[in-house]
């Protein structure tokens, strides 16, 4: 198989969960088109794989995703509003979603997991390397993850995956990657994978994150990977059965600013930050902030 280092420029984006952790918002919206100040979060994970030089993406949804398609297609009618009214700054970001990428769909007709959702993509992505990015991560842009990983794909071949330290209360929620070597920019030899061990068994803090760069081998393997933790077909099962049969996969150790929009908590933290930076809002949503937590402290004395 071959696992010669290639420019990637294909981005797989699985995206169709259903979001149980904010329903019921989710009954209706897709958890991927919750707003991170103005802009859904799944904008924030395709103009990270453009900024990193994918320009085909291949987005695998479900059901009742079809605003996702909407969201990065032209909206004639809009966009001819605003051109009326002389609205450019608006026209402007509305426009910008629509011309990121090459973006393509195709449906998950089943909820079998993440390893089920990459095999979706095999027909498009074919004999190429092509990254995942799980849309409930976002990297913060000043921090290329994605830039580092393909650095060390470059170096090594095979497959790549993103790993964060975490705390032993919280490894159980993630896959858990051994490794081997120490963590600089060659990246660390991944020598086994567990998809959510059970608490106390996990063989390091490294969790995985939603970045991968695979090499296409991963298709064959997936195909005959069964169900696992969870009763569905893991990536992480698949990953793993790569290392076994001694194909090179590394990980690169993030310690940058992430934000996990798939929990509500981290989500709401996220948007605070993400508006705090921004020239345009931060200095008043700050200052208010301030007088907020002030306030909430002297109520509490």
């Amino acid at each position: 198989m071959n696992s010669t280092p290639h420019r990637i420029t294909k981005a797989v984006i699985p995206a169709a969960g259903l979001g149980t952790r904010f329903l019921p918002l989710t009954k209706a919206t897709p958890k991927e088109m919750l707003p991170v100040v103005d802009k859904p979060a799944i904008q924030y994970v395709v103009e990270e794989a453009v900024a990193a030089g994918m320009s085909d993406i291949l987005m695998v949804t479900g059901r009742n995703k079809r605003p996702l398609e909407d969201h990065f297609d032209r909206n004639y009618e809009l966009e001819e509003a605003l051109q009326r009214r002389g609205d450019q700054d608006k026209l402007d970001s509305v426009c910008a979603s629509t011309e990121l990428a090459d973006i393509h769909y195709v449906r998950q007709r089943d909820p079998k997991g993440l390893g089920h959702a990459v095999l979706c993509a095999a027909p498009h992505v074919g004999r190429e390397p092509f990254a995942v990015l799980l849309a409930d991560d976002l990297i913060d842009p000043r921090d290329p993850l994605l830039a580092r990983m393909a650095e060390v794909r470059a170096r090594h071949g095979g497959s790549v995956v993103a790993l964060m330290e975490v705390g032993p209360e919280a490894i159980h929620q993630y896959g858990c990657a051994a490794v081997e070597g120490p963590s600089g920019a060659a990246g660390v030899r991944i020598t086994d994978l567990v998809e959510k061990p059970e608490p106390g068994t996990a063989p390091s803090n490294l969790a995985i994150i939603g970045r991968y760069l695979l090499d296409p081998e991963i298709f064959e393997v997936l195909r005959g990977t069964s169900p696992g933790r969870g009763g569905e077909i893991q990536l992480t099962d698949a990953l793993r059965a790569l290392v076994r049969a001694g194909r090179p996969v590394h990980g690169v150790v993030f310690s940058g600013r992430r934000y996990d929009t798939g929990d509500r908590a981290e989500y709401l933290r996220a948007t605070v930050r993400l508006a705090c930076e921004r020239e345009d809002l931060g200095p008043g949503f700050l200052a208010w902030l301030r007088e907020f937590v002030r306030a909430e402290e002297l109520a509490g004395v």
